[in-house]
């Protein structure tokens, strides 16, 4: 949905690889990780975006946030996690901080289509993208993000009206700063 959004308006697609970096990092991003390897992966996730995010001169669409390696992160605490919080919320203001520098608009996508199994991702469940994605929807509503933030109803899911809605709330939301 991405790419297509940015063949529309013109713009580069920019991907993440997370998992990518997952294996030059000799991990699989299906298995489970202990909290602090999964924070050490996050802060190279998050590194390797960056570079790729601020190599764009101008607007483009990407496939990942901060704020979705913040939800991955903080999806992995359960009750019993032992959890170094002043690294934790080093990471998340880093995420918060990388979002708000690179991104004017947040658009989150919520559930709704068939999920679809890719060789070398993260494991599909869909409680789990369930999680993400209300953890997502309280990280876009976090004073701390400055961005301005969108959401496709989980109601949208054909691809072209999810890809329409985008692009109709671009539009307004152009005119909206051009009013203001």
């Amino acid at each position: 949905m991405a790419e297509a959004i940015s063949q529309r308006m013109g713009i580069p697609f920019v991907k993440t690889g997370t998992s990518e970096v997952f294996r030059q990092h000799g991990l699989d991003p299906s298995n489970p990780l202990d909290f602090e390897k999964r924070l050490w992966i996050q802060h190279k996730i998050l590194n390797a975006a960056e570079r790729v995010w601020q190599s764009e001169e101008k607007p483009f669409v990407t496939d990942r946030t901060p704020l979705d390696m913040a939800a991955y992160t903080l999806a992995d605490i359960r009750g019993s996690t032992e959890v170094n919080f002043a690294e934790l919320e080093g990471y998340l203001s880093r995420c918060f901080d990388v979002t708000n520098k690179i991104f004017k608009l947040l658009v989150l996508v919520q559930p709704g289509i068939p999920l679809v199994y890719e060789e070398g991702k993260a494991a599909l469940n869909e409680s789990y993208l369930e999680h993400l994605n209300f953890l997502i929807l309280g990280l876009c509503n976090d004073a701390r993000i400055k961005s301005i933030f969108l959401y496709i109803d989980r109601h949208t899911t054909d691809i072209e009206n999810r890809v329409r809605t985008i692009l109709e709330a671009i539009e307004k939301v152009k005119a909206d700063i051009k009013t203001n």
